[in-house]
């Protein structure tokens, strides 16, 4: 028996993970846990439209995988005391899978699961999948050899390297193990957080999951075509077709960026290959770009003088500040941040380069 443990990647098609348990075990358990941590006694995770797009993704995650025949195990705790539980109750789990993640808090969680593991005689099974380019398809000895300018990354693994081919769905999935129950999925009441209200100016209206992500996919690509005008839309601010508005998917793992690339081929081979098609994919390796530049770095990449320590003087005046976090709605960077920020917590990317420089 496997024990699938995948708190970041809240998705079905194309998960390596799967793939891999369902050739080495009886049984798989999918297990997704909401962790305390990122919850209770905390303002750093608490943002109610993200918790929303979660409980969403969870929610259709479990609805996917019961067609299938199996189930979505959802758990409130700590993942290496929830592993722990299940390891006792099950008595016969014989390895944890789950994909590696990049930063601090989450490979603290890592090492914890490894700890529970051991100390249970379980072995452990990781894999990497966040990316559109592999880990060990970079073009560069070990990771120490990341550049540190994106362009000479773009270029080296455009040339050197291949985006690994997408697996295809499990259309069956053994049914989860007798007399273990799938528990509830909490509620923002459970969580000690407030439900967002509806916003019909929201320039992201979507709503997480698997099923969600796939629909925008067709929408955007094959529906309207509007990926063929990527490039010149992508920095829109109102509506929802200037972008793709894959981001809030490929955070939580609802959607493969080598699905995204896929089509992105696909559409290009039947229907038109451009700048703007190609931009995706450019938008797409930014992405891998930070998430590899994390696991060069590790925290470093949080810390306030940067990657070269180089010290930049913060401004200080309090009046420009509290002008600046949208109280004055003349200012149009100003009232751009307090609807994007204080109302529904998203953000354009051009818009966030420019409220950067506005504090510098």
């Amino acid at each position: 028996m496997s024990c699938a443990a995948q708190n970041c990647t809240l998705r079905r098609v194309t998960l390596l993970v799967f793939h891999w348990a369902l050739r080495n075990a009886d049984h798989i358990v999918p297990l997704y846990c909401f962790d305390p941590r990122h919850y209770l006694g905390t303002q750093h995770f608490n943002f109610p439209f993200r918790l929303r797009f979660l409980l969403d993704s969870v929610k259709d995650l479990r609805a996917t995988l019961k067609k299938t025949g199996s189930s979505l195990i959802v758990r409130r705790g700590k993942p290496e005391e929830v592993v722990n539980d299940l390891i006792k109750q099950l008595g016969s789990v014989s390895t944890v899978v789950f994909h590696e993640e990049v930063t601090s808090e989450e490979k603290q969680v890592e090492k914890k699961l490894k700890h529970v593991c051991f100390q249970n005689k379980v072995k452990i099974q990781t894999f990497w999948g966040s990316t559109l380019y592999h880990r060990d398809d970079l073009p560069f000895r070990h990771i120490g050899g990341l550049p540190d300018v994106y362009t000479a990354f773009r270029k080296a693994v455009e040339e050197r390297s291949g985006v690994r081919p997408v697996l295809p769905s499990a259309d069956h999935i053994r049914p989860l193990p007798p007399g273990l129950e799938e528990g509830p999925i909490p509620t923002f009441e459970d969580l000690e957080q407030t439900e967002p209200l509806e916003d019909p100016r929201s320039a992201f209206p979507c709503r997480g999951g698997e099923s969600e992500a796939l629909t925008r996919l067709q929408h955007y690509f094959w529906d309207t075509n509007a990926v063929a005008t990527y490039k010149e839309t992508r920095n829109g601010l109102i509506g929802v077709e200037y972008s793709t508005k894959f981001a809030p998917w490929l955070a939580v793992g609802c959607i493969s960026p080598r699905y995204i690339y896929e089509q992105i081929k696909r559409y290009e081979a039947e229907r038109t290959a451009n700048q703007s098609t190609y931009w995706v994919i450019f938008e797409l390796l930014w992405r891998d770009y930070f998430r590899f530049v994390a696991l060069k770095y590790g925290n470093r990449i949080f810390h306030l003088n940067g990657l070269q320590d180089k010290h930049v003087p913060w401004k200080t005046d309090m009046d420009l500040f509290n002008a600046w976090k949208g109280k004055v709605n003349k200012v149009y960077s100003s009232t751009t941040l307090h609807y994007n920020i204080n109302q529904i917590n998203t953000h354009p990317h051009r818009e966030k380069i420019k409220h950067y420089f506005s504090l510098t």
